[in-house]
């Protein structure tokens, strides 16, 4: 075999190889990252009166329809960010979402456990932003339909 061959045999095997690291790892990382939205959201809906409540105390303007807000994003942004549907989109939903949240509940910078939860908001944003940038891979309702 020639060193050209063998070379675009490494290259071919290589590109297989990534290929299918990438797409296990983008399922992984949406099954993390979706985990925190679903486990979350169904915490709300179990404590509506606790969680509408906790939205009040932090000032909000209609907590009832907060409420309804953070349970449509949480449960059903989860949900489509799992199965990888329309992924892009959901996870810059879910980005915001996430960055709102910190400002609006977790920015008491002088309760150390407020400022761990702000910095986890942001990184989880940052992760939802890998998504958005690079879509939700081959294993994926998008990498079924050709968006991924």
């Amino acid at each position: 075999m020639s060193q050209l061959a063998y070379t675009a045999d490494s290259v071919r095997n290589s590109s297989s190889s990534a290929a299918a690291l990438s797409g296990g790892a983008s399922l992984v990382g949406r099954v993390l990252l979706s985990a925190i939205f679903l486990l979350s959201g169904f915490g709300k809906l179990t404590a509506a009166s606790a969680t509408i409540g906790y939205i009040a105390s932090a000032g909000l303007p209609a907590p009832k329809l907060a409420y309804a807000v953070a349970l449509l994003v949480e449960l059903g942004g989860g949900l489509l960010l799992l199965a990888g549907y329309r992924a892009r989109l959901v996870a810059l939903a879910l980005a915001g979402f996430s960055v709102v949240t910190a400002l609006g509940f977790h920015a008491d910078f002088a309760d150390q456990n407020q400022m761990i939860h702000f910095l986890k908001n942001f990184a989880i944003a940052g992760g939802l932003l890998q998504v958005a940038a690079f879509g939700a891979g081959a294993i994926s309702l998008d990498g079924r339909a050709g968006r991924a």
